[in-house]
């Protein structure tokens, strides 16, 4: 049948909403829009031609929808070319099908643009259909979509992970060992020998995966220079990357580690990028949209205006999750409890941030005869995984995009945290201790990541922790409070009935969540609680986020200015970054030392090309400055000098240390009487037997220039680690602990006074700053009464840290042994601090390694 109509003028529509009533649906299609939908869609339309606009629409609330018909109305109603772009292909194609059932015409542009199918290419180019794409086809070095009206980004809280990458070289150890090894070489004039030694090992040494170092080309000799000729040799896909970044390499970062080695800027310079930037308007779609300024940090905008959820009453709730926690069971057997949970629910999508972890998982999770899938079964979507009756499916680092309502899957695993998706964000996490500027991307990751099984608000599904990493992380204060109060509240008693449990309650509870339909005990004994919860717990965020807010635009400036060379400019912005970072306190301080690091990289490299003395002076302090608001450990004293700079002095405690070595081999030792002692040590320090894992503490002290004790008497901690009154470690060994549960409130209270017992002994008022107590036990987590009540003194490690730690002593000692004959107390004392140095044992590198979980809550 033909169907006859005149011509018509067309409709002009006054917002979005008003032309959703007009699309020609197809089956399938939404029954209307919510409520929520309708007044975000009223608030864009008021701010309709602000160029950068962000609008939040947590998952399950319709975010699809509501980007698509600002898409349509855009192209509509301007009559002009507007983009779609979604971070992968399998959600590109999600949104293609979307728009195919509300009748909103899409061009399909995915893959290699010589892939594209031309007749959609000329719908686009026309104006005659959206065009649906990817980030990458609008973040590389010549795209090939005309430019547009409008650039709409969906999963925008994901940006980073995309944008970023356009904009980096990453060179793998084992997918480009070639290329490695040549970026290596060229680098290497920055790092320390030994360092450079253990990375070019062909195997790993047990402290070495974890470290990450940082390195400024732009203040080494001729090594911009070098590492250009270096990177312009390498062949594809490396030198697509390359060409994204040459211009502006020498304002670029080198992050170099065991496992490979990333060169990027530290925020993208998307301003050169002439479709992303020439575009009329850039909408941001996401689940969450950060307080602390991490969407501009991600896509390189400042001033993006923020829509965010006009009123939460009218959304509808995103579905229940029950979280559980298989090693807070007290004495349980966390594999077997994992296991009997899937099997209840049938089928488990498992999410790690590594691909060999995820499918580890997937295989052991997964019950006789169930089908193991990864990323290749799943490349074009999950509908084939949805359909299967049991399964199990383990994917890395895909916390967004995924799909699995209803029935389709009932279970979700989440095992690590997303904190290091590359070596930058390593860095800075680990060594730089500027997380609080990635905090709002890891928990959207969590969050996201939670919630891939409850799409709707119908929805219900288990989520299964099952690291103690991500465990440890969900129980700390300042990580929930920044949640919305649903997911605390979930969290909360998630927590609550996982650590106060047998295995056998806790698989009783899973069964009463799965089968709500037929069993009323969660609805009459678990939503009432949940719902209290969630009135007790409003949403806080973190300290220091409205600084990092604050700062977002001069970093961004900072970075064009760098990219261009401009490096007077670039320094001035990265000391208002510092300053302003510098208002958040404690919570912001490794970032703020982070800024004035580069001020001062930049600051000396201007005074050097216009012979400024007195600059290059100043540039100097800024370098101690950085060092000094870092504290004790700081990643600034392993960053090479700046030309005709000289590392700082050591600091007191690490000079204290030195000498006590120093002067140990000055007077000669024995070497068989050494390797004993360090082998004793290390059989200790492989017991669980408190009578011997103690004793052996004290002599990894000892081994570290420390004076080394048990204090007698009851309720002492089990070794004291005392360099003068320089610097003091409590150490509260609970080697025999179970690996599951969490550490008792009690270990908690004993732990918060032994600074102060450790000052009585030693005569003295208080403890030096920076003092610590260390409580080292397997299990993952301290009980919620322990967190609230601990001290700020107080932290929490697991065995295998003070493992690593003998290790790196051994090594040092081996090599100290080997190469102190002949030589003066002065070489010698520079030998012990490189060595030290260079391994990361001096005293204030250990008070860094010891020191990364406080167990009291942080920033609140």
């Amino acid at each position: 049948m033909a169907f006859v109509r005149t011509k018509s003028g067309g409709t002009n529509y006054a917002s979005p909403g008003e032309l959703y009533r007009d699309l020609p649906r197809r089956p399938g299609a939404v029954p209307g829009l919510w409520a929520h939908q309708s007044e975000m869609l009223k608030t864009f339309t008021s701010h309709a031609n602000k160029p950068d606009i962000a609008l939040e629409l947590p998952t399950g609330t319709g975010k699809t929808l509501t980007g698509l018909l600002i898409a349509e109305w855009t192209r509509h109603s301007r009559r002009s070319r507007v983009i779609y772009a979604c971070p992968t292909q399998q959600l590109a194609r999600q949104v293609a099908a979307a728009a195919y059932r509300e009748g909103i015409e899409t061009a399909l542009l995915i893959g290699r643009h010589t892939d594209w199918p031309v007749s959609s290419h000329a719908a686009y180019e026309a104006a005659e259909a959206i065009a649906v794409t990817t980030y990458s086809s609008i973040f590389n070095s010549n795209p090939h979509l005309a430019e547009a009206d409008l650039i709409l980004f969906d999963d925008a809280h994901a940006g980073e992970q995309y944008v970023g990458e356009a904009y980096s070289v990453d060179l793998s150890r084992w997918k480009s060992p070639t290329e490695y090894i040549t970026a290596l070489d060229t680098i290497a004039p920055a790092l320390d020998g030994i360092f450079l030694e253990r990375l070019r090992n062909a195997q790993p040494d047990p402290g070495i995966s974890a470290d990450v170092r940082l390195v400024l080309p732009l203040r080494q000799s001729d090594m911009v220079t070098k590492l250009d000729a270096s990177l312009g040799s390498f062949s594809a896909p490396h030198n697509y990357s390359y060409s994204m970044i040459r211009a502006g390499l020498a304002s670029c970062l080198v992050y170099v580690a065991y496992s490979g080695i990333l060169i990027r800027p530290y925020l993208p310079p998307t301003h050169q990028n002439h479709l992303f930037s020439g575009a009329r308007q850039r909408v941001y779609l996401s689940a969450t949209l950060g307080e602390g300024g991490e969407l501009e940090r991600a896509f390189g905008r400042a001033g993006i205006l923020r829509l965010e959820q006009p009123d939460e009453s009218t959304a509808p709730r995103y579905g229940r999750r029950f979280f559980v926690f298989p090693e807070f069971v007290e004495g349980g057997d966390t594999a077997e409890l994992s296991r009997a949970i899937v099997a209840e629910a049938g089928k488990a999508l498992v999410l790690s941030p590594r691909t060999e972890t995820a499918m580890a998982d997937a295989s052991a999770l997964a019950q006789p005869g169930w089908p193991v899938w990864g990323v290749d079964q799943v490349a074009d979507g999950m509908d084939a995984f949805a359909k299967l009756e049991h399964g199990a499916c383990g994917l890395a680092a895909r916390y967004d995009g995924l799909d699995l309502p209803g029935d389709a899957c009932r279970l979700v695993a989440l095992d690590g945290v997303p904190d290091q998706d590359n070596l930058q964000e390593r860095f800075l996490q680990s060594r730089a201790r500027a997380g609080a500027a990635l905090a709002a991307r890891v928990r959207t990751r969590v969050i996201q990541g939670a919630g891939r099984c409850t799409r709707g608000p119908g929805d219900t599904a288990v989520v299964l922790v099952l690291s103690s990493d991500l465990s440890r992380y969900l129980t700390r204060p300042e990580v929930v409070a920044a949640l919305d109060a649903e997911l605390q509240a979930e969290i909360r008693f998630g927590r609550e009935n996982s650590q106060t449990t047998s295995d056998h309650d806790v698989l009783s509870n899973v069964q009463a969540f799965l089968r709500q339909h037929t069993d009323e005990s969660w609805r009459t004994q678990a939503e009432p609680a949940l719902t209290d919860y969630r009135r007790e717990m409003p949403q806080r965020m973190p300290e220091g986020t409205a600084a990092l807010s604050s700062c977002v635009q001069d970093e961004i400036q900072a970075w064009a200015a760098a990219t261009i060379g401009a490096w007077a400019d670039a320094s001035r912005h990265a000391h208002e970054v510092a300053r302003l970072a510098g208002t958040g306190g404690v919570g912001t301080a490794g970032y703020r030392a982070f800024w004035i690091y580069l001020e001062a990289a930049w600051a000396d490299l201007a005074a050097e090309q216009t012979g400024d003395g007195a600059g290059r002076a100043a540039a100097q302090r800024l370098v101690r400055l950085a060092e000094q608001v870092m504290g004790l450990g700081s990643w600034v004293r392993q960053m090479a000098p700046f030309p005709a700079m000289q590392r700082p002095a050591l600091c007191a405690v690490d000079a204290h240390a030195v000498n006590t070595i120093a002067t140990k081999l000055d007077a000669g030792v024995n070497q068989g009487t050494i390797r004993r002692r360090i082998g004793e040590m290390h059989a200790g320090l492989d017991q669980r037997d408190p009578s011997k894992y103690e004793p052996a503490l004290t002599e990894l002290g000892k081994l570290v220039g420390a004076t080394a004790s048990k204090p007698p008497g009851a309720g002492r901690c089990d070794s004291t680690w005392c360099w003068g009154n320089e610097l003091w470690l409590a150490l509260e060994a609970k080697s025999d602990h179970e690996p599951t549960g969490v550490v008792p409130h009690k270990d908690i209270r004993q732990a918060n006074d032994q600074l102060r017992l450790l000052a009585a002994d030693r005569g003295v008022d208080a403890a030096p700053a920076e003092s610590a107590t260390v409580v080292i036990s397997p299990k993952p987590s301290i009980h919620d009464d322990g967190i609230k009540g601990a001290e700020t003194h107080v932290h929490l490690i697991a065995p295998s840290t003070m493992i690593e730690i003998a290790f790196d002593v051994s090594s040092v000692w081996e090599e100290l042994l080997a190469r102190s004959a002949n030589r003066t107390l002065q070489e010698l004392r520079q030998l012990v601090a490189d060595t030290f140095n260079a391994r990361g044992i001096l005293p204030s590198q250990l008070l860094e390694r010891v020191t990364h979980d406080p167990v009291a809550a942080k920033g609140l």
